[in-house]
């Protein structure tokens, strides 16, 4: 690969980014961090009720084009404070119970951040015969207090959000390894498209809606909602996809994708096929890599939601290959990420104002 796309202020961005907590349903503090970042590069931003952030350029524009990722990570509530003092939880999105015992945890107060540990029995306790994995009913967080009044008096209740405090930092020079780059990759790479239209001076011949969506984890809902307020004509969303080379994967059954290899095209009902056709055309006119995806009956992301969303619009998805997913250990490749967002970028440049990507023209 050549010179680098991402630049020393491009990673700053993303470390604050990253290590900045946005649970599913409080997703503000890191849409502030999105959008200040964005602020040299658009002419405008959007809101909504929930959190959704949209960028736009070009808002005069009649014909509008969507690039999407999801802002939010996945997380616990507290659900219920025992007598002892230990808080049992509920997830928020879908948290891996496996990985929680040993875990430090933040839980998110109206006093701020209050530390806590998901607990587990010593091994020396445990009977071999018999032993208990770790299940979303036996799982619990310490937080130091003897009681329950101990621990309302910490400001923590039942509803408090919990997430991992797991920060960024890059493995063997060029792996990317953090909590919650499901899915703040996404919202990281359409913002450098963003940046690398404004620095290279590219002109869009329609309105461009940078859409860094809430609550994706819990339904796709974020998405829903702001695709009814932009009513796009065409979208292509980015969001992340299981690396199927490690150990324990069925690659007969998840298919084969791999970190390093490129961005995953994905081939669904909910894709529209003329526009990933200008995807792939682009992929290999600009010497892109990429890898397919087949994902059967839906893709899983806001891919669905656009697509379904204002009488159908044409939407495809572009994956960023990822290992790990849901743990607090999520791996990406910094190729990978740097040919998502040239594959966007080239994407957008050769997409006509008006084009409705019909069959039937």
């Amino acid at each position: 690969m050549g010179k680098s796309i991402l630049t020393e202020k491009s990673m700053t961005f993303l470390e604050q980014y990253l290590n900045n907590a946005s649970p599913t349903g409080y997703e503000w503090e890191g849409q502030k961090i999105w959008m200040e970042y964005l602020k040299p590069y658009v002419d405008e931003f959007i809101t909504d009720t929930y959190g959704t952030a949209v960028a736009v350029i070009n808002p005069e524009a009649k014909y509008k084009v969507v690039i999407e990722g999801h802002a939010d990570e996945i997380s616990w509530y507290v659900n219920y404070i025992s007598d002892n003092g230990l808080l049992y939880v509920v997830r928020n999105g879908g948290s891996d119970h496996q990985i929680a015992p040993s875990k430090i945890v933040n839980i998110h107060t109206n006093d701020g951040i209050k530390k806590g540990v998901f607990g587990w029995p010593a091994i020396h306790t445990r009977d071999k015969s018999k032993e208990e994995s770790p299940k979303p009913d036996n799982i619990f967080i310490d937080v130091g207090c003897k009681d329950k009044e101990e621990v309302e008096a910490l400001g923590i209740h039942v509803g408090c959000v919990i997430t991992y405090p797991d920060s960024f930092h890059i493995l063997n020079g060029d792996k990317f390894v953090c909590r919650a780059l499901d899915n703040r990759m996404g919202g990281f790479m359409i913002a450098e498209v963003a940046r690398l239209l404004k620095e290279n001076k590219k002109e869009l011949p329609f309105g461009l809606y940078i859409t860094n969506s809430v609550q994706e984890e819990i339904g796709l809902r974020g998405a829903q909602m702001i695709a009814e307020r932009i009513q796009p004509n065409a979208a292509i969303v980015t969001d992340v996809t299981h690396d199927t080379t490690t150990p324990m994967i069925d690659k007969k059954k998840e298919g084969h994708a791999e970190i390093g290899k490129g961005p995953v095209v994905a081939y669904a009902p909910a894709v529209q096929q003329k526009l990933r056709d200008h995807i792939v055309a682009t992929a290999t006119e600009k010497n892109i890599p990429f890898q397919r995806a087949a994902l059967s009956r839906a893709t899983g992301t806001d891919t669905d939601a656009f697509a379904y969303s204002n009488a159908g619009v044409a939407s495809a998805l572009i994956s960023l290959p990822l290992r790990y997913m849901h743990t607090t250990v999520e791996m990406v490749h910094r190729e990978d990420v740097e040919n998502v967002i040239t594959l966007i970028y080239e994407s957008l440049l050769t997409m006509k104002d008006g084009d409705t990507f019909s069959y039937f023209d």
